[in-house]
């Protein structure tokens, strides 16, 4: 009773911490709330078919000694790709997998393996068993690896392995000693590995025996399947969006898992029944008239999480730019006032930006090399208090990271687990019309453009008929400037070739955008579509 009674005064003293699930038909969305605040934002197309998690039974099309990787067909669009060194099963990487990379910055240094010693292993067109760690991003196929993992609620199940042990989260020594005693006691079936995950500390060993019944159910129907299907073929399909977070996100400290499907809220309570009959009671349906996210205020947090522009709460703000190779993060004082000194405010900004960027990474679920060009602090402890301040804001965040230390230059590089394209890559597309620069021409560019083209078409008219009459359609704001400061320019085209324009304002055409036909309209004689190739008719 003493026991309880300490569970609910420590619950209400910390964090309120929920998690908010939208589904809808083409997108299902989930938001997990530390106070209110936007901490985490997850979301998945029902429609579309996501391959990480994923176990298939593959067939090795070819082996590439200079790559060191090989690509297995897999039945995708696309063969995957897998390193040597992720083609034998190895407990230790098994291990990081799960738990993160070592807090060392020394990097593991991978054997080399020689020419044509992999094809004495693996025959080409022979049959392997692998399990898709990255999904195919861009033009890149799905990258896979051999060492294969299933999470449960509370445990890790590594067929093929021997590893038995308990996450190195889990730091309390009384409780690891627990922990283990059940692991050794669990009926475990050989060559089969398991790790007890951080969500288990705490739990009883019935949760546990519950756990490792599943999984070794699902493992048989693996098992029967690498039996009979013949490869390439799918033996394992990770679950949705809404049950991998219910599954890993549950613990005690979860207030509250509110649901605005009917469906879904019964399928959630079903599942989480056959986990922890206790946390049950935390899940609610949400039956308001508006929008789930709109009601929490959770729409417009999510709007201004991913602007390129995101403000701190002491005015400094972060800028973002995501590219092909890398994602930047530049960070500016703004409107920060406070500290006794330039030195003092330039490094609470810093520790401020270094607390929102390990948000942000998780929110955007940004992946691959970062670059944080900090402002430049002359003192090194305080380069080296914002370096840690990143390091323990990243704790929390489930994909691996390696960090290094802040360079003289006040830059930052680190590199974050990419599994699946960022949200940003998920729910936008380029811009058609800067083709995803995020500029578009200014309106003296345009100006300019325009006038010389309609140089060329009265140049072409005058010499062969005299002059002309033409009409130009523009954007009211090309319009504006042309009357405004190019009006004598464009008389002097007239007067020197004899020609007389007509311009037109059309909202509708984008501002780089512009048309010269005859006056009735009858035929175009240029138009610059910013959509396709700029082209002359004449």
């Amino acid at each position: 009773m003493r026991k309880i009674v300490e569970k609910i005064t420590k619950k209400k003293n910390r964090e309120k911490r929920e998690i908010i699930i939208n589904a809808e038909k083409l997108e299902t969305r989930v938001a997990l709330l530390l106070n209110g605040r936007l901490d985490d934002f997850f979301v998945e197309h029902p429609t579309e078919d996501r391959l990480v998690g994923s176990i298939f039974k593959g067939r090795i099309q070819n082996l590439e000694d200079g790559l060191q990787a090989a690509f297995i067909d897999i039945g995708m669009a696309k063969n995957a790709f897998i390193h040597y060194w992720d083609m034998i099963p190895e407990d230790m990487v098994r291990l990081e997998m799960e738990e993160g990379l070592s807090r060392s910055t020394k990097k593991k240094k991978r054997k080399k393996y020689e020419s044509g010693e992999m094809a004495k292993k693996f025959r080409v067109g022979s049959e392997i068993l692998v399990q898709v760690t990255k999904d195919a991003i861009g033009t890149k196929g799905p990258r896979v690896s051999a060492n294969l993992s299933i999470p449960g609620r509370y445990l890790v199940m590594m067929p093929q392995s021997k590893l038995k042990g308990v996450s190195r989260k889990i730091e309390d020594n009384k409780e690891r000693d627990r922990l283990k005693s059940i692991l050794a006691r669990l009926p475990v079936p050989e060559n089969i590995g398991f790790i007890i995950r951080t969500a288990g500390s705490g739990a009883r060993k019935t949760a546990f025996a519950r756990d490792l019944r599943v999984l070794i159910e699902t493992w048989k129907d693996i098992d029967e399947g690498i039996k009979k299907a013949p490869a390439p073929a799918r033996l394992y399909h990770e679950p949705d969006l809404i049950e991998r977070v219910v599954r890993d996100s549950l613990t005690d400290e979860i207030d509250r898992i509110l649901i605005d499907s009917r469906e879904e809220y019964d399928r959630v309570r079903e599942f989480v029944s056959r986990i922890s009959r206790w946390s049950k009671r935390h899940i609610k349906r949400y039956e308001g008239d508006a929008p789930i996210f709109e009601y929490l205020d959770i729409e417009r947090q999510i709007n201004n999480a991913f602007r390129r522009q995101v403000w701190l709460p002491g005015g400094g703000y972060l800028v973002f730019d995501e590219t092909e190779a890398l994602v930047a993060i530049d960070i500016n004082t703004g409107r920060h006032k406070g500290g006794n000194s330039q030195e003092e405010s330039i490094t609470q900004v810093n520790l401020e930006s270094a607390e929102e960027i390990a948000r942000q990474l998780r929110l955007r679920n940004v992946g691959g090399l970062v670059v944080i060009d900090f402002i430049d602090m002359k003192q090194r402890k305080n380069r080296k208090a914002v370096y840690n301040c990143l390091r323990e804001a990243m704790k929390t965040d489930t994909a691996r990271t390696n960090i290094l230390p802040i360079s003289d230059l006040g830059l930052l590089e680190m590199t974050r687990q990419r599994q699946e394209e960022s949200i940003r890559s998920g729910s936008f597309s380029d811009c058609p019309y800067c083709k995803g620069r995020g500029v578009v021409r200014s309106l003296l560019s345009t100006s300019v453009d325009l006038q010389r083209h309609i140089v060329e078409v009265v140049r072409k008219h005058a010499k062969e008929e005299g002059g002309m009459d033409l009409a130009i359609t523009v954007h009211p704001q090309v319009l504006d400037r042309l009357r405004r400061e190019d009006e004598h320019i464009l008389v002097e085209l007239e007067t020197k070739y004899g020609a007389h324009m007509t311009f037109i304002a059309q909202p509708k055409l984008h501002a780089n955008e512009f048309r010269i036909s005859d006056p009735d309209h009858k035929e175009i004689i240029y138009y610059n579509n910013v959509d396709k190739s700029p082209r002359i008719l004449l």
